[in-house]
């Protein structure tokens, strides 16, 4: 049972809640602002909303059709019967409730504006696929991984440490959001049938593959704008350093459209990893550079 709920957590798509913590760290420290103590709720506040939003997905999914026997991405808990679908609910509005409480600590330790952020936060979250109007199923799934998991994570942990808000913050937050959108979009171009079934118009769902696979590239392309506009804005040598990963990424994206079924699960795995190793990268050459 420790191991289904583990699963539900969806380990393999946490570097998009941790990098952006890391990333903001950097930044803020390059400032001249540190403190551990903000930064642990930062990243405990944005694990527990992905890991809510997670199960979250896995219930709604299946209520709403989107997850059948012929969807070839990684098996599902509760359209598999693992884990019972109320069980998954209160789990995942459980540990949504903790993140609120959780972030609560950063509210007291800045000022009063964060508790907006965070019940917005929560709140879209729980309506990426729960609620009247669930974002994925509305082809608004991209924009809330870009805002939420680029910009409000980065930009935000930022404003924690510092009490500032940059442009410099805002390249950051925005370069970790596409890089962390195209882990969406190789979800999406996998199940492309079986959303499209299930009247989940996703992007991919609407346009296509080929869509998907632009997609994929210009985000690509647009996230190392956006640290070359970082790099020229800081005038630090330093911060280019994560350039030295982008012909991995390009190699990434010239094999997504020459991959079919299980396989895709592998790119998907492969881009989260990039997502890692990049943030890596660039929150290390901001730190030390600092």
């Amino acid at each position: 049972m420790l191991g289904d709920w583990v699963e539900a957590a969806r380990p393999k798509t946490l570097p998009a809640a941790v990098v952006p913590i890391l990333v903001g760290t950097a930044e803020a420290k390059r400032m001249g602002y540190f403190d551990w103590w903000p930064v642990a709720i930062c990243l405990a506040f944005a694990l527990l909303v992905q890991i809510a939003t997670n199960m979250a997905n896995d219930y709604y999914d299946h209520v709403r059709g989107a997850d059948t026997p012929d969807r070839v991405g990684p098996e599902r808990l509760v359209a598999s019967g693992r884990i019972e679908p109320r069980r998954m609910l209160w789990a995942s509005l459980g540990i949504f409730l903790m993140a609120f409480l959780v972030g609560l600590n950063l509210v007291a330790y800045r000022d009063w504006s964060l508790l907006i952020v965070g019940i917005v936060s929560i709140v879209f979250g729980y309506g990426y696929t729960g609620g009247p109007f669930p974002l994925a199923y509305r082809g608004l799934g991209d924009v809330f991984v870009i805002f939420f998991f680029g910009l409000v994570a980065t930009m935000g942990t930022v404003y924690v440490v510092a009490g500032q808000l940059t442009w410099e913050s805002a390249f950051l937050g925005m370069m970790l959001g596409l890089l962390a959108n195209n882990i969406l979009v190789v979800n999406n171009y996998r199940d492309m049938e079986t959303d499209r079934k299930a009247n989940k118009m996703t992007l991919v769902a609407r346009w296509g593959r080929n869509f998907g696979a632009a997609q994929y590239r210009l985000q690509l392309v647009g996230a190392f704008l956006c640290l070359g506009l970082f790099a020229m804005s800081t005038g630090e040598v330093y911060h280019a350093i994560p350039f030295l990963a982008f012909p991995l990424g390009l190699k990434l994206a010239g094999t997504l459209d020459r991959t079919e079924g299980v396989a895709l699960n592998g790119v998907l795995a492969k881009t989260a990893a990039f997502l890692l190793l990049v943030g890596v990268l660039l929150a290390g050459a901001v730190f030390v550079a600092a």
